[in-house]
């Protein structure tokens, strides 16, 4: 009989402006589709934060040296001191921050849901966290796949990866 995967942890933390347009369980079962897919057999949890453009803005100055908001952020145990790392012992791989203003303006531009832009958001960003990367072509097209499959069980197969 097969073992059941342990449940991951996954804390999901809105700013107040926000908690009536992102509701935090569905941030939790997107995070949790991510994990899936791109660390099968991992038992490592996340944290996510949905923000506003001044706190990436300042978070993207800080730890990658641009004066500039975007839309992702991933702070990761195994940066090398470039991000902020989870506390010894922690079950968290690490945390994604998200700025909501920016997934709202990206959703218009993209001609999708901001539902849809949050999910890719998330999804984009947990990758990151478990060493996925789109620098190089071949990274960048299992990124998408790997994207894709983690958001198919919530928008099919209609939803853009990659835009992150």
């Amino acid at each position: 009989m097969p073992t059941r995967a342990p449940r991951r942890p996954i804390d999901v933390h809105v700013f107040p402006s926000f908690r009536a347009a992102v509701k935090a369980p569905w941030l939790r079962k997107v995070a949790a589709e991510a994990l899936a897919a791109g660390d099968p057999d991992g038992a490592g949890g996340v944290s996510i934060a949905i923000a506003d453009d001044e706190t990436l803005r300042s978070l993207n100055e800080r730890f990658r040296g641009l004066d500039e908001v975007t839309d992702v952020l991933s702070f990761e145990g195994e940066s090398g001191g470039a991000f902020p790392t989870a506390p010894d012992g922690s079950d968290t791989i690490g945390e994604v921050v998200l700025s909501y203003p920016l997934a709202v303006r990206q959703a218009d531009e993209h001609d999708v849901t901001t539902e849809e832009e949050l999910a890719l958001l998330v999804v984009h960003g947990v990758l990151h966290l478990l060493g996925h990367d789109h620098e190089e072509p071949g990274d960048e097209a299992r990124m998408q796949r790997l994207e894709r499959q983690a958001l198919a069980g919530f928008f099919g197969a209609t939803v853009h990866a990659g835009g992150a």
